[in-house]
This record gives C-alpha cells, sequence and structure tokens, in this order.
C-alpha cells in the first residue's frame, strides 16, 4: 500500500505526523528536539540577572518531564519536596526523606542535558552544618544534583557558609516555607509588616554574603520581593511573590 506524505505540522514540542510516515520518532515529537546547547551554570544564572534576562524554574520528578521542560527552555528544574504533596498526595512536605529526594534527582538528571537542576534538602535534614554536608554530597553523588536548596533566613547562615566553602551551590528558601507549615501556622503570606520585611531583607544580605548563589521567595508582597532584588546581586527567584524578581518557578 503506497504511503501518503503529507505536511507535519508544527506542534508546541517536536512535530507530530498527520498521516504515516516511516522516520517519525514519537519521542522526538514528544520532547522535542536536542538542544544541544551549554550547561546552565551558576555563573550563567547570575550574567542573567545583570543582563536583565528572566529565569525560568519549573518542578520536575522525573526523567521524562525534566526531558521535555529541558528541551523547552526552562533553565532550572527543581526537584522540591513538594513530590510530598504533587506525587505522593502527601498534605505537607514534611513526610518525604532523604532518599526520596535522592531517587527522584536522579532520575531528572537521566532526562536534562542543558538545565541546572536543584535540589530540595528534607525535613530535618540539615538541622547542624555536619549533617547538612552529608546529606548535600549525596544528593550531589547519588543524585547528580547542581545545586541545593534550604529553607531559613538568618539561622541558617552559617550552614551555607560551610557548604559553600566545601563547593557546594546553595539556594536560601524564604518567606513561607512550606517545612514550618506547622510552627506558621497555615499557608500565609509572610513579611507584610514593616519590621518583619526589614528582617528579612537583612536575612538575604546575610546568606548572600555568607555564599548562598539564589535566593527563593515564596509567598511575600511584591513591593518586598522587589526590594530584595534589586538589594542583592545573586538571583532572586519568586512564587507568589509578584512579578519584580529575576525569574519565577512553578509547581506543576
Amino acid at each position: 500500500m503506497r504511503l501518503l506524505h503529507r505536511k507535519i505540522p508544527v506542534r508546541a514540542v517536536g512535530r507530530a505526523p498527520v498521516g504515516p510516515s516511516l522516520d517519525w520518532n514519537w519521542r522526538t515529537w514528544l520532547v522535542g528536539e536536542s538542544t544541544k546547547k551549554p550547561r546552565v551554570t551558576v555563573t550563567r544564572l547570575r550574567n542573567m540577572k545583570q543582563n536583565g534576562e528572566k529565569i525560568a524554574m519549573l518542578t520536575g520528578y522525573d526523567a521524562s518531564f525534566a526531558r521535555v521542560l529541558d528541551r523547552n527552555g526552562v533553565d532550572v528544574i527543581l526537584i522540591g519536596d513538594s513530590l510530598g504533596m504533587v506525587i505522593q498526595g502527601q498534605e505537607t512536605t514534611i513526610p518525604v526523606t532523604m532518599d526520596e529526594m535522592i531517587y527522584h534527582t536522579r532520575a531528572v538528571a537521566v532526562g536534562v542535558e542543558r538545565a541546572l537542576t536543584l535540589a530540595d534538602l528534607p525535613f530535618m535534614s540539615y538541622t547542624s552544618p555536619e549533617m547538612a554536608l552529608r546529606n548535600c554530597a549525596r544528593l550531589m553523588q547519588e543524585g547528580n544534583a547542581h545545586m541545593v536548596k534550604l529553607e531559613g533566613g538568618a539561622p541558617q547562615v552559617e550552614t551555607v557558609r560551610q557548604l559553600t566553602h566545601h563547593g557546594v551551590p546553595v539556594c536560601a528558601h524564604l518567606g513561607l516555607q512550606p517545612q514550618s507549615v506547622h510552627k506558621l501556622g497555615g499557608y500565609k503570606v509572610q513579611g507584610r509588616d514593616e519590621a518583619t520585611a526589614r528582617r528579612m531583607v537583612e536575612d538575604c544580605l546575610m546568606l548572600q554574603d555568607a555564599g548562598a548563589d539564589m535566593l527563593l521567595l515564596e509567598c511575600v508582597p511584591a513591593a518586598l520581593a522587589e526590594r530584595i532584588t534589586a538589594s542583592v546581586e545573586i538571583p532572586v527567584i519568586g512564587i507568589g511573590a509578584g512579578r519584580g524578581c529575576d525569574g519565577q518557578v512553578l509547581v506543576l
């Protein structure tokens, strides 16, 4: 039987055939062509901030989704402990374990060619600088993470200093901190009053001085997020923090 040759319309990712085609590759159609572009690095992210280029960050938990995100230009893929809620159906991120974070981080790393992979340190895995070092070593050696993320401001300054001293790129998460949801009394906007806002700005500056490579602000007023973004030299990523940050992250 003769095959009909038809034009193949361009889809959002890859190319999907309308009719039969002997050379059609379903994997290319699903995830798009290989980017063949240089890796996104900490230096690249800082240059993007300096040049006014917005940073795109999305969550990913497995190789298939990571490949789609990577080949469609996402700069940073966050392997978040949000997997506890998104993947496992938990009510909070607290039940997520270190082994689970390593498993999902390793899976994402398989699907990534270009994007920087950012992995969360789960609840109670960084209660001391020594514990944080051990667990970061696992995330980077076993999971192949490029950067780690921890929650907290001033109390985490020494931990950040120790991690960066040992060559671990760190993103510090401020504002609404999901691992402290029970202490905070729920998922509420943080930094509404001037005293709290000023303290958050000071925390961000201390974390930067300790060597943090990136900040993530969650659920803070847009004006405060913009103020922090202008006050530091490192990239600031927002989620529920207005449009004035250097980039945005969304949870898929």
